[in-house]
Parts: structure tokens; C-alpha cells; sequence
């Protein structure tokens, strides 16, 4: 008998439950190899798609050519800078992402990075596992010392709801002030945090942490560049958990070099994954990720529910609960 339910394809493997509540409403076929099914592989399955689940996939003319039929996109991410916007509206495509399930998660590891940084964690780390810390070396307490994060001034740049988060923890938890820079002012934090809005040149002039914490738009491709290092201390730390490419890394790597900023803890780079023989990779005082903000079991099943049940409701006429702004006039129709 054949079936009336929407047809779905699913990229990647996800849970159990989050797979059981997609079968439930949609025929669905899922990659079951490692990882993410490769670009050939995934555009050999859309010919009768209506749905699409996946992380990070560029949705492009290319795709959506081979997917005549495809309605709605959704991708288990925050950032959908992978989605061409005018191709999808030319198409009537919906695309929905995933915000608010993530925030915190993120929020604890730019703390974290900051951290790490600032006391030289991974560094001394190593440093004691490969059998280092031995008496009569000739070493000092100094060669240990870090840079104290309670109370010192962070510098948000971009200041959403992770940006919110991350104030939380830092403001009250660290007794941080706060400096924040973003496209609008944000009264309700102004108040919260007692954070003080500034223009970007004063905001790295003034902070001990800069974090950059904004979406990917042509706006912030490379807002971060090499006159911004050079603003800021010498004893500052440039923590970057957005996307690589709002930052100039070749500057930011120079910057490193060459002390013009004490460190850095890096969650994103430009491309992901980096080559092995980054420049980056050289460098003692900088803390490097592999884009892990999200990464938690509770977290990431979060995130897929989320995905199927914006998905779910695209296909079946219903309005999904994170359909990305530039699009809602798809369901507005």
C-alpha cells in the first residue's frame, strides 16, 4: 500500500527517538554509514524528497536542482549560512534551524575557553603528562602563573542569546564587567549585567576577554582584522566560538606571534576541519577545539528533536516553530 506521507531524507544518523518520531509522520530514508553522507551520495537520494534533515549541507541551486520536489530544509544548527536564501525563495523552499536549545551549552564553553586561555590549561597539562614538572629543573612559581578571569572586563561582540548567557555566567558567577558591542542596543541587559554598550574600537581597547559571538553575515566576514589586534592590550585574550570566518586568522595568528595579544581559545576556524599543519598548532598560548559548543549527548538530542519537529510541521502545512526570519514569507503565502 502505498504511502502518504511525506518522503524524508536524513543526512546523518540521529537518535533513536528523534528517528521513531520522524517515522511516525514521514516516510523516511536515513545515511547509516559514518559521519554525514558525502555530497554525492546525499544529491543521489533527492529525486522524490520532500524533506530534508541535515547539519552544515550547502542548499544551493546545485541541490535543489536534483530535488525537484523538496519543500522544506531543516538543519540541526543555529547557523544557517549554509542555506542560499534567494535560491530557496525562488523555489518556495521553507528552511527552519535551531536556536534557544544550544545556549547555555555554548555559553559554558566560551567560559571554558576563556579559562583555559587565561591559565594556560592544555599548556601545563602537557606539560605535567609528559613527565616535566620535576624539582631542581631551575623552574619558578612564575613560570606557571596565568591571567586571573574573576573580575576582570569581558568584551561581547554580539550580544544574543548566547551572548545573554554568557553575561550571566560571567557578570555574576565571575564578577566580570561587561562591555558589549552589537547592531542594537540591548536595554534589558544594560540593566541585568550593568553592561555598558561601546563601539567596537573602544570595546577591544577596553577588555581583558573579547568574545566574538555573532551569526555569519556579509557584514561579519572578516570583522575581526589585523588594525583590531592591534588595539587591543598586550595582555588580552581574543576568544572566538562564532564561525571562523569573521576572523582575519592570519592577523590573529601574527597578533599571537608576536604578543600583540597574550592568547586565544578557538572553537571555529576557516575551513573546518583546519589543515594539520596549521599555523595555529605552533603556538603555546592558544587553546584549539574542534567546534564541540554544542557538543553534549543532552544538547545535540535537543537539537535534532528540534530539527524533526520543524521539519514535521513544514510538511505538514503547519507553521514550524523556527522557520529562519528571511523565509517565513514561504508559510506567509
Amino acid at each position: 500500500m502505498k504511502s502518504n506521507k511525506p518522503k524524508v531524507y536524513i543526512s546523518k544518523p540521529v537518535p533513536p527517538e528523534v528517528l521513531a518520531y520522524l517515522q511516525e509522520h514521514c516516510e523516511c530514508r536515513m545515511w547509516d554509514g559514518q559521519g554525514t553522507a558525502s555530497r554525492q551520495q546525499l544529491l543521489a537520494e533527492l529525486s522524490e524528497v520532500e524533506g530534508l534533515l541535515m547539519t552544515g549541507v550547502p542548499i544551493n541551486e546545485e541541490l535543489l536542482d536534483r530535488a525537484p520536489k523538496l519543500r522544506a530544509v531543516s538543519t540541526i544548527s543555529v547557523g544557517y549560512n549554509h542555506f542560499d536564501i534567494e535560491a530557496m525563495r525562488a523555489r518556495g523552499v521553507i528552511g527552519t534551524h535551531t536556536p534557544y536549545v544550544l545556549d547555555d551549552t555554548v555559553a559554558d564553553l566560551v567560559l571554558a575557553l576563556m579559562l583555559s586561555a587565561a591559565r594556560r590549561i592544555p599548556e601545563l597539562d602537557a606539560f605535567v603528562k609528559q613527565g616535566r614538572w620535576q624539582r631542581g629543573q631551575g623552574l619558578t612559581d612564575e613560570d606557571f602563573f596565568g591571567f586571573d578571569v574573576h573580575h576582570r572586563t569581558l568584551g561581547l561582540i554580539g550580544m544574543g542569546r548566547i551572548g545573554d548567557a554568557i553575561a550571566q555566567r560571567a557578570v555574576h558567577g565571575f564578577g566580570m564587567q561587561l562591555l558589549y558591542h552589537n547592531r542594537s542596543r540591548k536595554p534589558e541587559a544594560e540593566e541585568r549585567f550593568q553592561a555598558v554598550y561601546c563601539e567596537l574600537d573602544e570595546l577591544l581597547r577596553r577588555s581583558d576577554f573579547v568574545v566574538m559571538m555573532t551569526p555569519l553575515t556579509p557584514e561579519t566576514t572578516r570583522m575581526i582584522r589585523r588594525e583590531h589586534f592591534d588595539l587591543m592590550k598586550p595582555t588580552a585574550f581574543f576568544i572566538n566560538a562564532s564561525r571562523g570566518q569573521t576572523v582575519d586568522e592570519a592577523a590573529l595568528f601574527d597578533a599571537l606571534q608576536s604578543g600583540s595579544i597574550r592568547g586565544a581559545g578557538l572553537d571555529v576556524f576557516d575551513p573546518e576541519p583546519p589543515r594539520p599543519d596549521h599555523p595555529f598548532f605552533t603556538l603555546p598560548n592558544v587553546v584549539t577545539l574542534p567546534h564541540i559548543g554544542s557538543a553534549t549527548a543532552a544538547t545535540r538530542l535537543d537539537m535534532a528533536m528540534l530539527a524533526a519537529r520543524n521539519l514535521v510541521a513544514a510538511l505538514h502545512g503547519e507553521q514550524p516553530p523556527n522557520i529562519v526570519p528571511e523565509l517565513l514569507e514561504q508559510i506567509e503565502r
